[in-house]
């Protein structure tokens, strides 16, 4: 059964960026895991429902207009969890209104924690490590919009691999 995710990636530069600092903190996922807002989280479905689940995707993207991003400083999930994350300072409120679009129907997923849309620059290292990020990267900022989000499928060799982007329709 393959493994899904929803995600909105980063654009460039920022998404290099972000992704060779989470390799330089020493987080082994990092190569693995392109740099993103996670709409849904990693999700076992069926071959036989990825049709359904990308039609599911489309219909919420065509409802959905491109919207504004700032991601600015740092937070964290400690002591519930081993992460730090860039923050968002705006678009909150379009991340959690997509993030509600996408997890209905085939993807109607329970989830372990409340939504909280965030950029993830370090998790399972030593406390040192995310301290340092955490400090590191505290005025980490950058601006973009976005227009489209994408479906990831887990590759045991490759890791998390974008494999259909759908675009958010942009009204009138």
């Amino acid at each position: 059964m393959p493994t899904i995710g929803v995600a909105v990636a980063i654009p460039e530069p920022w998404a290099t960026e972000l992704q060779d600092y989470r390799t330089s903190i020493g987080d082994a996922m990092a190569a693995t895991i392109p740099t993103h807002v996670t709409l849904v989280p990693p999700t076992e479905v069926g071959d036989d429902e990825l049709e359904k689940i990308e039609a599911h995707l489309a219909a919420a993207a065509a409802d959905l207009r491109p919207f504004d991003v700032h991601l600015r400083g740092t937070g964290s999930f400690r002591p519930v969890s081993p992460v730090v994350f860039v923050g968002l300072v705006e678009g909150i409120s379009q991340c959690e209104q997509l993030a509600d679009a996408v997890r209905q129907g085939p993807l109607a997923v329970d989830l372990a924690y409340p939504y909280h849309p965030h950029v993830t620059i370090a998790h399972d290292v030593a406390e040192e490590q995310l301290d340092r990020a955490f400090a590191e990267l505290a005025d980490f900022e950058c601006r973009f919009v976005v227009g489209h989000f994408g479906l990831y499928v887990h590759n045991q060799l490759r890791g998390w691999t974008p494999t259909r982007c759908f675009p958010l329709s942009p009204g009138t």
